[in-house]
């Protein structure tokens, strides 16, 4: 049964609960996503822990000077450069780092003078199969220092790419300031005949154009809410099915250019030419320590080589056959919950372990349930959706069950494995939105780990991929800031889905190819059979 309920509109600023709303967000410019309107007071329903009540140091973003009507002042691909910080080596040393400077420059070749695009560096050894993201460090003066670990012996290949001019970073930050949503939603309703009326629906009552005539829905575990304008002629309870809706038209003719495929995730000329890092016994740096929840995250987190994702946080190892992903698995029951890029983890060990029988649950494939058994080695895989906001082909209200309340009714324990994948879905709201989900799950598995210490709990931030205004790589490099923050403090684990999506020379992909969908389930059992 849904586990929504109905709740009359008596109050007009019921939609504004709880607090967390107001305070858990705090941008540096002034620009707190607030629905149209005046900003109204609301009564306190606590808070988040206190590492996650101020978030702005994780949103921080350099300002971007002027309104960015010139658009030949905007960053050009085609005009940037970076070179070595230091005179060129004939061998640099395995462990060591290369180092370089990356001036931007607008598309008639100046130099600019503040900072604020979104630049991806990475090291890239083809031939090796092999890949590291850089790090970017934003000096907001036009230039980036560009820092690149050499973590395998052979070629390297600096590569550069424009995700995003300054410029268009401001259209981002401005559809996240000013636009309450960039999407709608469907829901449909149907009366006892079987006749259907369908209306909109959205996190906020005001985006769906109706402040009074709206069914308002309430997850009793979470608190969050959910509207649909009131159907000509059925009752609010009778809402049986969710889709998708509209996405809206948030941009102008100049934002678009400033967000145009041309200059939206551009390689720079190449500025460095390949360098060799000297050979050390063939030697593959990596941890010893094995994998386990608590371990902080470095950065770069991880590097690829043989098309081998090598942690470096902790030992993680291959799992190559399917008797291997057997043995790991056995006597575990694994829940998976979130949006389909977890899915694709379910799917790649339907896909690989043939002893893993789909059970039929009747249920939409898209939304789920979905259910996998080896009934001779005791292992259950599960996969369900999170609830709404959740961008779908039409499926039942009753499958969208709030990841809160599936966490609240698992015993846990040593044979428990819980993956949560959130975000991809709540790149088209305010950052608010996503705290409000991050804190009630938050609750959750901090609940879960207190009754159940043993219980594995696992984070899958989000990927790399989207590149436009309703999912752009800038709003998921948000997200992801928001979901380590999130539990950093719970002793969970993380797979860097982020690192793992954007570290080899491959398009970028919100659902990635079976290479990387396999180095991320190989991290996932490191955890479970850490030796």
């Amino acid at each position: 049964t849904p586990q929504f309920k109905k709740t009359q509109a008596t109050d007009g600023l019921l939609f504004l609960c709880p607090q967390i709303f107001y305070i858990g967000v705090s941008w540096p410019d002034r620009a707190v996503p607030l629905p149209p309107g005046p900003r109204p007071a609301h009564k306190s329903s606590g808070s988040l822990h206190q590492g996650f009540s101020g978030l702005t140091h994780l949103l921080h973003w350099p300002l971007t000077p002027g309104d960015g009507g010139d658009l030949l002042a905007s960053t050009s691909p085609q005009t940037s450069t970076y070179h070595l910080r230091s005179p060129a080596q004939t061998s640099y040393t395995l462990g060591g780092y290369l180092e370089a400077i990356l001036i931007a420059r607008d598309h008639q070749g100046r130099p600019k003078a503040h900072g604020g695009d979104l630049f991806r560096a990475q090291l890239l050894g083809p031939d090796l199969k092999a890949g590291v993201p850089g790090d970017v460090t934003d000096l907001e003066n036009g230039t980036y220092l560009l820092t690149l670990p050499l973590l395998w012996a052979g070629q390297a290949q600096v590569q550069v790419r424009l995700i995003h001019s300054s410029e268009a970073v401001g259209v981002l930050r401005g559809i996240w300031r000013d636009q309450w949503a960039t999407v709608d939603f469907t829901g449909y309703f149907r009366g006892p005949t079987g006749y259907e009326e369908t209306v909109t629906c959205n996190v906020n009552p005001l985006l769906i154009g109706e402040e009074e005539g709206t069914c308002h829905y309430r997850d009793e575990d979470s608190g969050e809410l959910w509207f649909c304008a009131r159907p000509p002629t059925l009752p609010c309870d009778s809402l049986v099915g969710h889709s998708s809706g509209r996405y809206w038209n948030v941009t102008t003719p100049h934002e678009e250019a400033l967000l145009a495929r041309n200059v939206t995730n551009k390689t720079l000329p190449q500025g460095i030419p390949p360098v060799w890092v000297a050979q050390e016994n063939n030697r593959i740096l990596s941890p010893e320590q094995p994998c386990r929840p608590g371990i902080p995250a470095p950065r770069p987190s991880g590097f690829y080589h043989q098309n081998v994702w090598h942690s470096l946080s902790c030992s993680s190892r291959s799992f190559s056959t399917a008797d291997s992903i057997l043995r790991c698995l056995a006597g575990h029951v694994v829940h998976m919950m979130g949006d389909s890029t977890v899915r694709q983890w379910w799917e790649y060990l339907r896909d690989t372990v043939p002893a893993l029988k789909p059970v039929d649950l009747h249920a939409t494939y898209h939304t789920g349930p979905l259910m996998a058994v080896d009934t001779t080695r005791a292992i259950v895989l599960h996969w369900r959706t999170h609830s709404w906001p959740l961008r779908s082909l039409r499926t039942p209200v009753a499958a969208l069950h709030s990841v809160v309340r599936e966490l609240g009714g698992l015993a846990g324990g040593p044979h428990t494995v819980v993956v949560l994948s959130l975000g991809a879905h709540f790149t088209t709201f305010p950052p608010s939105i996503f705290v409000q989900r991050l804190a009630g799950v938050r609750a959750a598995v901090a609940a879960l780990l207190a009754r159940e210490p043993g219980t594995l709990v696992v984070i899958k931030l989000a990927n790399t991929g989207y590149k436009s205004v309703y999912g752009s790589d800038w709003f998921t490099l948000q997200v992801n800031r928001l979901l380590r923050a999130a539990f950093v403090d719970l002793r969970v684990a993380f797979v860097d889905a982020w690192e793992m999506t954007s570290s080899l020379a491959l398009p970028d992909s919100i659902h990635p190819g079976r290479c990387i969908v396999r180095n991320e389930v190989d991290f996932l059992l490191s955890h479970v059979c850490p030796t």
